[in-house]
């Protein structure tokens, strides 16, 4: 067990008197079950049921009222129900929809209880079985993902670089560091159990059967779920080609030059995006905010794991042959870990990337990712090199009502003073790959700096 960011979100879910029974959501083994254990350490009871278990689903598939329920939940586990902080994790709730339905009586009769659950396929099942529901305004909803570059490195145990990575501005002595850890990171990825497996035992090639269990445990859950055979097949397809497209703007219609037709393989990437196993990450074409997303031109394909990318695309030995991540697969990885990294800084089920986009006829630009802060949409690029080769943040910054633009790359961070080709004066905040996590507070240090 090592320390996961959502703990901190738990606790002040925790803390707080209004709270509703709490879904946590997130692909399968991405850590959800060990991060409520942690988390249990802090209650004088704590109640696990995995719904995946019969002995422990039929508790909860009972013809009963709700009293009779919540007396059966602490009379199997041998607990007391005067117990006042008492924490109950209903693990894999997909499982039972009686259990679904319970959770508003949770919140409606049982409010002092604290009520965590947790299910990996949660919505692709409720977008395919009509008998289950969750009570809309009853509960509230975390989202997790694999293990952030910060997580990694505490579960590194390198209690230096962790502390440091806080200070901002980051003193430049710790770049060569952080750097190489975030090399190794870029490498393996953030599935905790690759991490674990690691941290202890420095060993690459121990990692190939961990990564073949994962996709194994994926592609068998995914289409126990695919109520068509012909829709499984066609996420067997996109299983199958998906690691190769990573960072990379796909079509639908034909998608990797097969015969499937654009409602199929929008179906199939659906099911697979409510399984958060990868993000379409859609172009918007503002440079204001509210940034718009527009559904009728290519998005970016961004999978949940890009350790499971390197693997899958057989890119290991190129990663780890090079200085700089941005030079492999023409720095489609480089952007894959900044997005993934960039996911990991909201739990909301609402929070999602865009990237920037104008096409016209022999001027076409692309900018890596906008983001929205405090009323403003910055642009975002994952590139080294010269400044003045930033072409397409260029095009953004002199649409843009604001002269603020930020670039991730392999060096030191610096501020640089800039001219766009057309000649708007413009701040570049150069950030290196590993603070991608800290963009926040960095923008928000930025802005200061040269306001």
């Amino acid at each position: 067990m090592f320390y996961r960011s959502i703990n901190k979100e738990l606790n002040a879910w925790a803390k707080r008197t209004d709270r509703k029974p709490l879904m946590l959501r997130g692909a399968r083994q991405v850590g959800k079950t060990t991060a409520v254990k942690v988390f249990s350490q802090q209650f004088k009871q704590f109640l696990y049921f995995n719904l995946d278990l019969p002995d422990d689903r039929k508790i909860f598939d009972k013809d009963q009222s709700f009293d009779e329920l919540l007396k059966a939940v602490f009379f199997y586990k041998n607990a007391s129900i005067s117990v006042k902080k008492t924490l109950l994790f209903i693990d894999e709730i997909q499982s039972s929809p009686m259990a679904l339905k319970m959770l508003r009586y949770f919140y409606e009769l049982a409010p002092e209880l604290y009520v965590v659950a947790a299910g990996s396929m949660l919505e692709t099942i409720l977008a395919t079985d009509k008998n289950i529901s969750i009570p809309v305004g009853r509960v509230e909803y975390l989202i997790m993902r694999p293990v952030s570059f910060a997580e990694f490195v505490a579960a590194s145990n390198e209690k230096n670089s962790t502390d440091i990575l806080a200070e901002i501005p980051l003193p430049g002595y710790a770049h060569n560091k952080l750097l190489k850890l975030f090399h190794t990171y870029s490498l393996i990825g953030g599935m905790p159990e690759v991490v674990k497996k690691y941290t202890e035992t420095q060993d690459l090639n121990a990692l190939n059967r961990i990564y073949d269990s994962i996709l194994a445990s994926y592609t068998g859950d995914i289409e126990k779920y695919a109520q068509r055979e012909g829709i499984a097949r066609v996420i067997r397809f996109i299983v199958q080609n998906a690691f190769k497209d990573a960072g990379s703007r796909i079509k639908l219609d034909g998608y990797g030059n097969s015969g499937y037709k654009y409602r199929e393989v929008n179906e199939a990437f659906t099911i697979l995006e409510k399984a958060l196993l990868l993000n379409r990450i859609w172009p918007s074409v503002e440079t204001t905010v509210p940034i718009k997303t527009v559904h009728n031109k290519a998005p970016k394909l961004q999978l949940l794991d890009t350790g499971l990318v390197n693997h899958f695309s057989g890119l290991k030995q190129e990663i780890f042959g090079t200085d700089d991540i941005s030079s492999v697969y023409k720095g489609k990885i480089a952007e894959h870990i900044i997005g993934q990294e960039l996911l990991t800084i909201s739990s909301s089920v609402l929070f999602n990337l865009n990237f920037w986009l104008r096409e016209k006829p022999q001027s076409n630009a692309e900018v890596d990712f906008v983001y929205e802060y405090k009323g403003l949409a910055i642009p975002i690029e994952v590139k080294s090199g010269a400044t003045g080769k930033l072409r397409s943040l260029h095009l953004f910054v002199d649409m843009a009502p604001h002269s603020f633009a930020v670039r991730f790359y392999n060096n030191e961070l610096q501020i640089n003073e800039a001219k766009t080709i057309a000649g708007k004066k413009f701040h570049l905040l150069n950030l290196p790959y590993y603070l991608a996590g800290n963009i926040e507070q960095y923008i928000e240090w930025f802005i200061k700096e040269v306001s």
